[in-house]
């Protein structure tokens, strides 16, 4: 093992091994007392039924990308990237047609692996704890649709990224970060109306008191709404949620039908607030520059490795390829989107601060949003205290609790003033 694997596998480990501890210190934590926060919201029954929902969930987790970690050192070690290399290689493919295949076979059989964990999760956990609403059809034909997407739309498009690093020179990270850019920004634009309804109904909000509320507070925020949707979202699951997706025309503000039964108008508005906040704090642009930056530097840094002999040799291939370097690198680079990533989640949790307080100080019921965060904590069986290090790793919003308190100390504030 030369430098290269040697960097490689002391990082996937060492990440696994950061997980590990960060999952095991997470459940330590959770064994903490109901906070006083929640008295009267979680009672003794459903607090115990949350913490065991969190260390189900941990336990399949860990074990999973446990499994997961030892099919790639597996399968790395006994020389499968070569084997699969070398019988592509027998059909005398053109070496863009190779490369999706080599790809694409990877991505598949990654897939294959994780699916009895996803029909586990989804039919036996989620199922226990009275979230699955999921038929087998329902997770069959979500299967399907989200293979065509991906023979669709990503055969194509990995196409032409291999395609500009064989042909097109020193500039191929340039014209593959363009390309690719083009087209993310064309998904954006199109999802909610032609991708998100294969797999969900959106149907327009209703005329009534919640339609009247809404509308009146998007006025006098001056936010232009152009549609305000309920979501199928008890077709899968009983968890809530609401999200804004889309720009420009195709903006849309979707409300899981489990939100609304589930809320009052007051709560439901100050959940909508706290999404509008995100739109005029700019964050969804923020986070789309961010992403593309990074892919940015990705391609750049690719591009620098490319036909690396010993990144191949690493990996015990014989011949270079585009696609096999595109491999390669990625595993390459997973010590620096590990701590990109945690950068972000940190950026995430600011914006979503920002996004409670714009919705306090737009809203006259301000404060329904702690009730409302309350609320779903309850019905999502969240984890109520999670761990510093399990937050600063993995939250992209903040700790539930530390949420609602900051909403009641800014609402106090902003009315005081008022």
């Amino acid at each position: 093992m030369n430098i290269f694997g040697a960097v490689i596998f002391c990082t996937l480990v060492i990440t696994f091994l950061v997980k590990l501890v960060s999952e095991l210190l997470n459940l330590k934590a959770s064994e903490a007392a109901l906070p006083d926060e929640f008295a009267g919201v979680f009672d003794e029954d459903a607090y115990r039924k949350s913490r065991e929902y969190l260390r189900v969930s941990t336990v399949f987790s860990l074990f999973e990308a446990a499994l997961d970690l030892s099919v790639l050192f597996l399968f790395w070690f006994l020389g499968g990237f070569n084997l699969l290399d070398h019988f592509l290689s027998g059909y005398g493919l053109h070496h863009v047609a190779a490369g999706v295949l080599y790809i694409g076979i990877l991505l598949l059989t990654q897939s294959l692996i994780d699916l009895p964990f996803s029909i586990y999760k989804t039919f036996v956990i989620e199922e226990k704890f009275g979230f699955n609403k999921t038929t087998p059809k329902v997770f069959a034909v979500d299967i399907l649709k989200t293979l065509f997407l991906a023979l669709l739309i990503g055969t194509p498009l990995l196409g032409a990224v291999l395609w500009f690093f064989e042909e097109t020179g020193q500039m191929a990270w340039l014209w593959a970060w363009g390309g690719i850019t083009a087209v993310s920004l064309l998904l954006q634009y199109v999802a909610p109306t032609w991708i998100m309804p294969l797999f969900n109904k959106f149907v327009p909000l209703e005329e009534g008191d919640l339609k009247s509320a809404i509308m009146h507070y998007a006025d006098k925020v001056q936010f232009p709404l152009t549609g305000i949707y309920v979501l199928d979202g008890s077709k899968r699951s009983a968890k809530a949620n609401a999200f804004f997706t889309g720009f420009g025309k195709r903006k849309r503000i979707a409300l899981f039908d489990t939100l609304i039964t589930s809320h009052p108008v007051s709560e439901l508005v100050a959940v909508l607030a706290h999404e509008i906040g995100h739109f005029k704090k700019k964050h969804i642009i923020v986070n789309m520059i961010l992403s593309l930056g990074n892919l940015g530097v990705l391609f750049f840094l690719l591009s620098l490795f490319m036909n690396n002999r010993l990144l191949f040799d690493a990996f015990f291939m014989k011949d270079l390829s585009v696609y096999g370097s595109l491999i390669f690198f990625s595993l390459l680079y997973t010590p620096v989107e590990w701590i990109l990533s945690v950068f972000i989640q940190v950026l995430s949790r600011k914006h979503e601060y920002e996004a409670d307080y714009f919705a306090v100080s737009t809203y006259e019921y301000g404060a329904a949003l702690g009730d409302a965060l309350k609320k779903l904590s309850r019905n999502n069986l969240s984890n109520l205290t999670p761990h510093p290090l399990y937050v600063f790793l993995n939250y992209s919003h903040p700790p539930v609790i530390q949420r609602i308190m900051r909403i009641r100390e800014l609402s106090s504030g902003y009315h005081a003033k008022s």
